[in-house]
């Protein structure tokens, strides 16, 4: 299993010039955010996300459409003991599994703690990466963190000779807002092994 490393794509000198940035939300300075590429042996450290989430609506995509679906749809904390689809056990599984396809995976860390991790997969079909991986700590988030990730992932991807990206979003209002507010636009037709895999998300695409 290895993160490959694609050309001269984000040297850790072109991260760097990026750790120093403190975020400030609602007047409150925070401590400074570092983002930098994870090593394999740093992928189990995904535990240390917290991804619980509020969350009152969701979309169901039909084609290019989203219909709105609201509800209790709220995210539990994953399980750190247990084996299933939201077990800590199963990212952990998930981001080797990225890793060993070619996956380059990046994170946010705020007072020496992971609090956002993020994962393409160049090439996933000729010109064409997956943003496969994206999540930001609850006490982390509106705070450009995501935001930060993604830019410095699509510059990789863009490096490494792709031209598009697609990502399966969650379908919750914040996830898919996040996404459409990039730039991203409803697939008509996903890809066949995107959505075997997860049916129920939106699938996206972007030209980079």
């Amino acid at each position: 299993m290895a993160l490959v490393a694609i050309g001269p794509c984000l040297a850790e000198r072109d991260l760097a010039e990026r750790d120093d940035r403190s975020v400030c939300e609602g007047g409150a300075v925070q401590k400074a955010v570092e983002i930098r590429r994870l090593a394999e042996t740093e992928l189990s450290r995904v535990a240390e996300i917290d991804r619980t989430e509020r969350i009152d609506l969701i979309y169901e995509q039909r084609g290019t459409e989203l219909v709105e679906r609201r509800g209790n749809w709220s995210a539990p904390a994953w399980d750190r003991d247990g084996h299933g689809e939201h077990s800590v056990e199963a990212k952990r599984h998930a981001l080797e599994h990225f890793a060993d396809s070619g996956g380059i995976a990046l994170g946010a860390f705020s007072g020496g703690r992971l609090v956002g991790i993020g994962v393409i997969v160049p090439h996933l079909r000729p010109a064409i990466a997956q943003l496969a991986f994206l999540h930001v700590s609850a006490a982390s988030r509106a705070a450009g963190i995501g935001s930060r990730l993604c830019d410095d992932l699509e510059v990789m991807a863009r490096r490494a000779g792709d031209s598009e990206m697609v990502v399966s979003a969650t379908p919750s209002e914040n996830t898919v807002r996040f996404y459409l507010g990039r730039g991203y636009e409803l697939m008509v037709e996903p890809l066949p092994e995107l959505f075997e895999l997860e049916p129920e998300d939106v699938h996206m695409k972007k030209m980079l």
